[in-house]
């Protein structure tokens, strides 16, 4: 068995390689997406011997090393991308949230008993992950400290159930909504529909926006490497240092705070690279997860975790079609909102793309990347709820 942080850090670097390369070549592993991929094989590298459950090098990643990571994604969010989603996908995405946060709640209530005692951390890590996407899951789990078998199971139910969300979301408008029109409210300019109709030049700079956890935009030169190191260690002491002084307050919210308000100072958002390097910080984190998973408490955990993202997700459905439906939003909007809430931007720009809703693209990664915004504020929040209640 191989010991030493160093080598396993340099498995667990070919972990992440190789489960990027599998969801790139294969059509499987796409589906189950690299996250999952290398959770997996550090389960396998784990449980078959060859490196241990337990180590400093995961602890480095557990720790500081996810949190470099969400503070880099976090500094893709621009707050002002709020004013270009148009009040009906912000009313409907805000329904979405309260959605979520029902669901996370009703379901921790209800199988609590099967969960077991960490049913608490599970409640604010679907609460944050169907707000906002998979940085938030992460981020909540890190400051819950959420074992990692828990975490490994969660992270299994929330690709399966993300997945089927989608097809539920692709369906939707089809059978139980008109048509979808260009909606002024929610456009992404002021210009007329057929004018929007025919300018589809602004949809591939939207896409390139969210694909900058997977590539970068613009070319990465040493001296924004160094300010991107620079800014993400400091707000990672900043809010280690802050939370010491107001323990009150978690750290992972300082951090979000910090990040957040850095993120809209134009010399740090303009930086290259940010959201592609977070996004390597963070599988390597996942990675170094499922090593620390041991496979029989996996599996015997399994169901009830499952069932509890069913419940959250699904009540989250009821809530934002049901309400979003009375109060006339068009069901469009709707499925693009709720994407947004339960897989991110990404999942947002691939259903409005599927479905042809050009129109909503724009609005649909603005209310994406909010997600990714307060996300961890919401997930933080439902988790304290539920541990005074069930803790």
């Amino acid at each position: 068995m191989i010991t030493d942080p160093l080598p396993i850090f340099l498995i667990l670097a070919a972990v992440v390689f190789l489960a990027v390369q599998l969801e790139v070549r294969t059509k499987l592993f796409r589906s189950l997406g690299a996250a999952l991929t290398g959770i997996l094989l550090g389960m396998v590298l784990s449980n078959t011997g060859l490196i241990p459950g337990e180590s400093p090098t995961y602890d480095f990643l557990m720790g500081d090393g996810v949190y470099f990571g969400i503070a880099l994604i976090l500094l893709s969010v621009d707050l002002r991308s709020v004013l270009q989603a148009g009040p009906g996908m912000l009313a409907a995405f805000g329904i979405g949230a309260v959605g979520t946060v029902v669901g996370a709640i009703t379901g921790g209530f209800l199988l609590a008993g099967l969960v077991g005692p960490e049913t608490w951390k599970l409640a604010g890590q679907f609460a944050g992950t169907y707000t906002g996407g998979g940085a938030n899951f992460a981020a909540v789990g890190r400051e819950f400290d959420t074992s990692p078998d828990l975490f490994s199971a969660a992270t299994a139910a929330d690709v399966i159930i993300t997945a089927v969300w989608m097809m539920v979301c692709l369906a939707v408008p089809v059978l139980l909504g008109r048509p979808a029109k260009a909606n002024p409210a929610d456009a992404s300019s002021d210009a007329p529909s057929s004018e929007r109709a025919d300018d589809i030049s602004s949809a591939p700079k939207t896409v390139t926006l969210e694909q900058t956890l997977n590539s970068s935009v613009k070319p990465v030169f040493l001296t924004h490497a160094a300010a991107l190191v620079l800014v993400a260690v400091g707000s990672v002491w900043g809010a280690k240092f802050l939370s010491g002084l107001i323990p009150i307050v978690p750290e992972v919210l300082w951090l979000t705070t910090l990040v957040l308000v850095m993120a809209q100072i134009p010399v740090i958002k303009q930086l290259p690279g940010a959201a592609l390097f977070g996004n390597y910080m963070v599988l390597l984190f996942l990675a170094s997860n499922g090593a620390r998973s041991v496979v029989a408490n996996l599996v015997a955990m399994g169901p009830p975790v499952f069932y509890y993202a069913i419940i959250t997700v699904a009540l989250h459905g009821l809530v934002i079609f049901g309400i979003g439906r009375l109060a006339k939003l068009d069901m469009a909007t709707l499925a693009v909102a709720s994407q947004a809430n339960v897989g991110g931007a990404a999942s947002a720009i691939a259903l409005a793309s599927a479905r042809g809703y050009h129109d909503r693209l724009v609005p649909g990664v603005a209310v994406g990347l909010v997600g990714y915004a307060v996300g961890n504020y919401i997930g933080i929040a439902a988790g304290v709820f539920m541990r005074g209640f069930i803790g």
